[in-house]
């Protein structure tokens, strides 16, 4: 433990210390905050947390872990402080829930496959939510990005059977749905077809093993990068890249493409 800390150097130190800040003559701010005004924040920092892990930076990854921490201290205080549960029902919650999913290793259950584990951890889950799971697609949560709730609705359909047959017939489709978005007549007509499109599209990656979410992250990632280049190429020529015409913004995003190619 660092002694110099006010408070444990352990998740209960983190209560304490969001505790302080909420309190009076704590933080304005911090005192404030609600679960809703809290949540894009929260959103925020688990975005934060899987850039940093995806760059593989050890770092900012173990400084956004605890900011998470910090938001998931303030989650369940909020919920002492009005009464919804207390921190141990959250734990207590947790464990009990994971323990009766995960029958294999806490009791005599036997499974064969990663297909096993799978169907058994979906079927543990429609029995403990009842009624409220009376249909395939409830449950999936629809604040979840667009092409990450596409891959999730499709995953579930396909668990029905009503699945594409292989790639060449998602293939057709999504020619399909790029001669209907260019026949559409209006603004409103088009935004469908790009949403039908996009779908299909996710459609194809998944049916290839590809997350949609994730392979979009990274094109927007590499899309960034090169063109932060063509940015710096432009300054080290004394040129504004903003102030080139097309025709030599296009030649420096080429000098960039190569130069990721050289070894």
């Amino acid at each position: 433990m660092d002694t110099s800390l006010p408070f444990p150097d352990t998740f209960e130190g983190i209560l304490q210390l969001v505790t302080q800040l909420r309190s009076t003559g704590g933080c304005p701010w911090d005192q404030e905050q609600t679960l809703h005004t809290l949540t894009p924040l929260l959103l925020e920092e688990c975005y934060e947390l899987v850039e940093a892990t995806e760059n593989e930076q050890d770092s900012e990854r173990l400084e956004e872990i605890g900011d998470v921490l910090l938001h998931i201290a303030f989650q369940i205080l909020i919920s002492e402080e009005s009464g919804s549960f207390f921190r141990s029902d959250v734990f207590e919650t947790t464990m009990e829930k994971y323990i009766r999913r995960h029958p294999h290793v806490f009791s005599d259950q036997t499974v064969d496959s990663i297909e096993d584990l799978k169907n058994n951890w979906e079927k543990i889950k429609r029995d403990e939510k009842g009624e409220s799971r009376q249909y395939e697609m409830d449950g999936i949560p629809r604040n979840l990005p667009g092409l990450a709730y596409a891959l999730k609705i499709q995953q579930r359909a396909a668990r029905c059977g009503f699945d594409w047959d292989d790639s060449h017939e998602i293939r057709q489709k999504i020619l399909e749905e790029l001669s209907e978005f260019e026949a559409a007549t209006n603004c409103d007509q088009q935004e469908e077809e790009v949403g039908d499109l996009l779908f299909t599209v996710a459609n194809m990656a998944r049916h290839n093993g590809i997350d949609p979410e994730q392979a979009l992250r990274n094109s927007n990632r590499k899309f960034v990068s090169r063109f932060t280049n063509m940015e710096k190429l432009s300054e080290q020529a004394g040129q504004k890249f903003s102030d080139l015409p097309l025709k030599s913004q296009d030649d420096l995003w080429h000098q960039v493409k190569l130069e990721e190619r050289e070894p």
